[in-house]
């Protein structure tokens, strides 16, 4: 398989994004299905779908919408038993909707708070088991390694919020089609840093390059990377900043030799540039992020063992 074959669907996808957003933030404006202001609300996914999960918690309670909390499905820590924390209603992000643990979850919850699911597959066992869906077939993938629906999921959240997203849109077109530095391509490490709602994104990028790189990835809130993670940062490797830079942390980078990077540009759109960098990486060491090393594009577990 030439290079170019490598990944095929994930650059289509990734290109995609900004115009798949756009139906996203009509579809988000449109429909009355999440929370209303004030409910507690908690916010479960699976890998990439937690992440998004941490980024749109942060972004509601920052907005004052009321307490938001995100949980991996595995471990959420809910009311569907009596030591669990109280909520009005649950929303559970899934691309495939055929995760072993969200389907779990729901089962459990059924008839004792209300769900919505947000999912791409709208026939998948999840889509009967909600309280409400909130569909985005346009966003499904079928790459293994997410980037549309993830990011898709988080701008309809997002626009929910009623958070313009017009700039993320407009800076992600650029973003998702111009070519990857060599410096880039070569780097020997990458961390990933965010504040607020975008430390969510730091994480899912640093899974992205781990998923479909199989690198030395790294992911923290920025005000924690002075706190021993900026120690490995060097000459060769890369730090990615997501938001707002915290005071000082430009020179802390410039004395460690490392390719510290800060565009100032929209997060969302940031975001959708590591997507092409991480499709390029993995490229050029001749790994299809398609078909990624020991992933499928859904976790379904066997529960009779």
């Amino acid at each position: 398989m030439s290079n170019a074959a490598l990944g095929a669907y994930m650059e289509e996808e990734l290109v995609s994004q900004p115009d798949v957003w756009l139906q996203a933030i009509a579809q988000a404006k449109a429909e009355q299905v999440l929370p209303a202001d004030g409910e507690r609300v908690a916010v479960v996914g699976c890998g990439t779908s937690w992440f998004m999960a941490q980024s749109y918690a942060a972004a509601r309670e920052a907005a004052g919408k009321g307490v938001t909390d995100a949980f991996a499905a595995s471990g959420a820590f809910l009311n569907h038993n009596s030591a669990g924390r109280q909520y009005d209603a649950v929303i559970a992000i899934t691309r495939s909707g055929t995760t072993t643990e969200v389907i779990e979850l729901l089962e459990a919850l059924r008839g004792k708070v209300r769900t919505i699911a947000l999912i791409g597959d709208v026939d998948s066992p999840v889509a009967t088991l909600a309280d409400a869906v909130v569909g985005l077939p346009y966003a499904d993938e079928k790459s293994v390694v997410q980037t549309r629906f993830a990011t898709t999921a988080l701008v309809y959240l997002l626009s929910s919020l009623g958070i313009d997203l017009g700039d993320a849109v407009e800076q992600a077109r650029p973003a998702v089609t111009e070519p990857v530095s060599r410096e880039l391509v070569d780097a020997e490490q990458f961390t990933f840093l965010g504040t607020g709602w975008t430390i969510g994104l730091a994480h899912e990028a640093g899974l992205k390059m781990r998923e479909a790189v199989q690198g030395w990835t790294e992911s923290y809130p920025a005000m924690e990377y002075r706190h021993g993670p900026i120690s490995i940062a060097a000459p060769g490797r890369v730090t990615w900043l997501f938001g707002e830079q915290p005071e000082g942390l430009d020179a802390n980078m410039e004395a460690t030799g490392a390719l510290y990077i800060n565009t100032g540009k929209h997060p969302l759109a940031e975001l959708a540039r590591v997507h092409r960098v991480t499709l390029e990486r993995a490229r050029a060491r001749g790994l299809n992020p398609d078909l990624p090393r020991n992933l499928t594009r859904s976790v379904i577990l066997d529960t009779t063992a």
